[in-house]
């Protein structure tokens, strides 16, 4: 009876015995997380940043404090660091001519200065640097015009995408830039668009292939398909591509230039001085609309501006007619010019006494 009780109990702590310990911590450790909105889909874990992701933070945040001496400092870092400094500057308000060109690397191909207060000066020396972009944002750039865009062109012949407009001054740059844009011929035979080649094309944009500008009036977007039928504006994301050709990520509206660049690094990073994300939202396509100004607030700064501007010719004027009544009422008669001369000498004695 004790026997068969020991073999039972034997059978039971062997049928209970763990031979692989292993697999026991594995289980533990890998937990299954579920998004509460989708209970049905799983969640990858976060992998934790990089050495480098971390001193880029460190450094972004203290990133006014070094700008002075940014291009010494720079010279020996790589191209991907210049490009996340410069993200990071961005996103700080930051970024302006100096930072950019202390930035500037032959090895860049994708550059996002939107928002920033980079001028032509800055964008043309930065595009002589930087001959390989394919990709550029300008918009909401108010200090860029079509000069700018024209140095781009010439020095930047790799360009296919770019993203522009955003506010007044940059759409009014954009329609500008038409004439750059639009093709030259030079000797042709052929019958169509599509059967010409690079060679019979002039022009400085050769490259341009994909123009971004959200907001494009109607008759801009008729005048750049006429004008300009080898660059499309806005494409749409198609598993067929458009017109037989791949829609690159780049030339996508929702698309952030830079966001892969900071992707790793702490949004905190540029939330130090004016940059603070919307809860639940850690990434800076809402910029345009957290800046922009309603008509009404527009109309009244223009207002402001103008009356400011016609202060002085307006009490320029005021003073003229002062005068010129003065001078008629001494023409009249000779007693108004004595009252005029009297009130003078008046104004003399008060001021010297």
């Amino acid at each position: 009876m004790d026997k068969g009780k020991s073999a039972t109990a034997l059978t039971s702590s062997l049928q209970n015995l763990n031979l692989n310990p292993g697999s026991k911590i594995k289980s533990k450790s890998s937990n299954i997380i579920t998004d509460p909105q989708f209970p049905g889909l799983l969640l990858q874990k976060k992998k934790p940043p990089s050495l480098v992701s971390l001193c880029l933070g460190v450094v972004g945040r203290h990133l006014e404090d070094i700008v002075a001496d940014l291009g010494e400092i720079s010279l020996s870092f790589p191209g991907d660091v210049k490009m996340a400094l410069a993200a990071i500057a961005r996103r700080r308000k930051l970024l302006s001519d100096d930072v950019l060109i202390s930035l500037a690397d032959t090895s860049l191909e994708i550059l996002d200065v939107s928002g920033s207060d980079i001028s032509d000066a800055g964008l043309t020396k930065v595009a002589e640097v930087c001959k390989f972009i394919r990709a550029l944002d300008i918009s909401r750039c108010t200090k860029i015009t079509a000069t700018g865009i024209s140095g781009l062109l010439e020095h930047c012949q790799s360009l296919e995408t770019l993203r522009c407009g955003g506010c007044p001054r940059s759409d009014n740059t954009a329609r500008r830039c038409l004439s750059l844009f639009k093709p030259k011929l030079t000797y042709v035979e052929e019958d169509s668009w599509e059967e010409l080649n690079t060679n019979e094309i002039g022009g400085s944009a050769q490259s341009l292939r994909w123009l971004v500008w959200p907001n494009i009036d109607k008759d801009s977007l008729e005048d750049f398909s006429r004008e300009c039928p080898r660059i499309t504006i806005n494409p749409k994301a198609s598993p067929f591509g458009f017109k037989g050709t791949e829609v690159p990520r780049e030339a996508l509206q929702h698309i952030i230039l830079d966001e892969a660049v900071v992707k790793d690094i702490d949004p905190r990073t540029w939330a130090v001085q004016g940059f603070a994300a919307k809860p639940g939202y850690s990434s800076p396509s809402n910029e345009s609309s957290t800046t922009e100004l309603s008509v009404a607030e527009k109309f009244r700064l223009a207002f402001v501006e103008r009356d400011t501007r016609l202060a002085p010719k307006r009490a320029k004027n005021a003073r003229q007619h002062q005068r010129r009544a003065i001078r008629d009422l001494m023409l009249m008669s000779t007693r108004a010019k004595s009252l005029v001369l009297a009130s003078q000498a008046g104004k003399s004695l008060n001021s010297r006494s």
